[in-house]
């Protein structure tokens, strides 16, 4: 990815996290505006609350300096957004510095989940992509993060290997492509789709395949003969 985006052309940084679990979920929510909740979605929102609450929105603990809801860019892969939590660790050299704080501070930016650890890379990602942006805004390399998932209370540190990062910049291209085209892809039934809060405005199991419509109509059918 080459092409540097202008601030009109910024897309939100959660989106990724999107098509990176499913492009039509993510054309739904971007392209249409469509969004709706689901038992997880509100769970999740309740723990952001949580995180942030009556927290400050800076604070020092030892050699850690905690910076709530930071707001993030990068014009390489065109997103901007808020970090839930980007940690600054106290390193010998070759970090940033802070103001009213001596010394050298390694960005580590932490991401908080309400669920578990996903087979995908969604989430990592999503966490891939703060780190670019905080290199691009602090010209610090940021090589590691973390993910909290709510439900086992448990930090996943995340590497922000080459191929993370090749992960992210291309999904942040098909992000881009999946915008300006406007078009939404076509629904596919997946495991997946019971936790989806849009599966009934999706509706994965008409839309799928006509064998899947078919199944579907029928089922209906017999619901209501019953």
């Amino acid at each position: 990815m080459t092409k540097r985006f202008s601030d009109d052309e910024l897309l939100a940084l959660s989106l990724l996290q999107h098509i990176v679990f499913c492009e039509r979920q993510c054309s739904l929510n971007s392209n249409e505006q469509l969004w709706f909740d689901n038992k997880l979605t509100v769970s999740g929102s309740q723990l952001h609350r949580r995180v942030h609450g009556e927290a400050p929105r800076r604070e020092k603990r030892g050699d850690v300096v905690i910076v709530r809801e930071l707001m993030l860019c990068s014009h390489i892969l065109g997103v901007t957004g808020k970090a839930d939590v980007v940690e600054f660790h106290k390193v010998p050299s070759a970090g940033v510095l802070i103001e009213g704080c001596d010394g050298f501070w390694q960005p580590y930016p932490v991401e908080y989940k309400h669920g578990k650890p996903k087979v995908d890379d969604c989430d990592r990602v999503q966490l891939c992509a703060q780190a670019i942006c905080l290199e691009e805004m602090l010209g610090s390399e940021v090589p590691e993060g973390a993910l909290f998932y709510g439900r086992i209370q448990k930090r996943e540190q995340v590497v922000f290997n080459k191929e993370l990062r090749l992960r992210t910049q291309d999904s942040a291209q098909k992000l881009h492509e999946l915008v300006e085209g406007g078009c939404n892809p076509p629904a596919e039934l997946r495991d997946c789709c019971n936790q989806c809060a849009m599966k009934d405005t999706c509706m994965p199991e008409v839309t799928g395949s006509s064998r899947r419509a078919t199944n579907y109509i029928d089922r209906a059918l017999r619901d209501q003969t019953e």
